[in-house]
This record gives C-alpha cells, structure tokens and sequence, in this order.
C-alpha cells in the first residue's frame, strides 16, 4: 500500500530534498508540499494524507500549531521534524498529538524508514530527543501531571501493553513478549490510548514512564 505524504518545511531547498528522497522510495507518494503551517492544514484537508512530515519552525502558522489542528480534526498522522537544541517545540508537538519526531540531520534511510513506522500506527522517537523528552515530562513542573488512580481503568494485560510502549517496543515486539498475536497488539494499544484519553502511542510511552512501569 502506498503511503500518501504532505511535506511540510519552509526552507524551499530543504524541502525538495526532503521531496526527492520520499519519493524514491516505491510504497511513498508525496502528494502535497507546504511552506507554511497554514498551508500544510489546508492540504491535510484536501488531500487527506496518510502523514504529514511537518518542520516546526514555519511562518503564518507554526508547526506545534499546525500539529495541534491537523490531529484534532484526525486529517492524518503528524512526523515532526526538529533540531537537538529546539525541545521546547518538540514537548509542544508532543501535546499537540504528533505521532513522531525525527531529527532534521537523520539520514535518508532512516527519513523513509520513519515514515514507514509512523504510517503503520508505531510512534516514533528520534533516541537523540528521547532522554531529554521524558525528563521534561517527568518534571514537577509538567502542566498536567498523571493523576492518582489513572491506571485502574486498564485490565492487567493493558497495563502490560502500556508498560511495553514505555519501553519503546513496536507492535511486533509487543507481540513477542506479550505473546499475542500482533493484531491483538494493536486493539490493546487502542483500547489504553482511548482509556487514558491519549491522543497517541508516544503519549503513551511518556505517561509509562513517568509512572515507572
């Protein structure tokens, strides 16, 4: 199945060349380009996109913002691209309900292969953002902190499910620890995410470990 993409950067070199690795790969079409945050939604909206690689850093409308209505309306999954040095965006981004976050110096086949993971449902951290972004979820000074009791509404096996996305496992690997078929993986997944009122697997991943599971 081909995997239908909007790319959005501001930095027009930047942005071909981000256009030219996506679509060499056979299973990725890239159907839209953005230099805006404004205009990377309203191609959401037309195109209705599998995933949306958006860059932060856009004029008119910011790609935390963009991020933020793209999800709510469910026009598609949202990629981020960020730097090392910018992780106030990408906390931003992963509030906003991004399913991803890739470094911009990633490399072009780990770029497609992030697409890839994100477009089959798996959330996606860059290990270069991770260590910082789960310590400034798991920060006192975290907005909205899990409150007491958040775990009762999950069934043991969904409190497993959870604690194996806080190890960053994708599905398959779920499934092998678990030993469950991997279908069943992703009706777990689904089930915590909507107990939990999470608008993504990543979000999930944080809330585990700042529970310590």
């Amino acid at each position: 199945m081909t995997i239908r993409i909007v790319v959005a950067e501001d930095q027009s070199a930047v942005r071909a060349g981000l256009v030219l690795i996506l679509g060499s790969a056979p299973d990725i079409e890239v159907v839209g380009e953005a230099a805006d945050g404004e205009r990377a939604v309203e191609l959401a909206r037309e195109l209705r996109p599998d995933l949306v690689l958006m860059d932060v850093q856009m004029p008119k409308l910011d790609g935390v913002s963009a991020t933020r209505q793209v999800v709510a309306e469910g026009l598609a999954d949202v990629l981020v691209l960020t730097t090392f040095d910018l992780d106030a965006y990408v906390f931003g981004a992963l509030r906003a309900g991004a399913a991803g976050f890739l470094l911009k110096n990633t490399d072009a086949k780990d770029l497609v292969e992030a697409v890839r993971t994100v477009a089959r449902g798996e959330g996606l951290i860059a290990p270069a953002v991770t260590r910082r972004l789960i310590a400034e979820f798991a920060a006192p000074s975290r907005p909205a902190p899990a409150p007491p009791g958040v775990l009762d509404t999950l069934t043991p096996r969904e409190r497993e499910v959870l604690a194996a996305l806080g190890a960053g496992l994708s599905n398959a690997e779920i499934a092998v620890r678990l030993e469950m078929a991997e279908a069943t993986v992703k009706t777990h997944v689904s089930k915590v995410l909507g107990k939990l009122e999470l608008r993504s697997r990543v979000q999930a991943a944080v809330l585990a470990r700042e529970l310590g599971l």
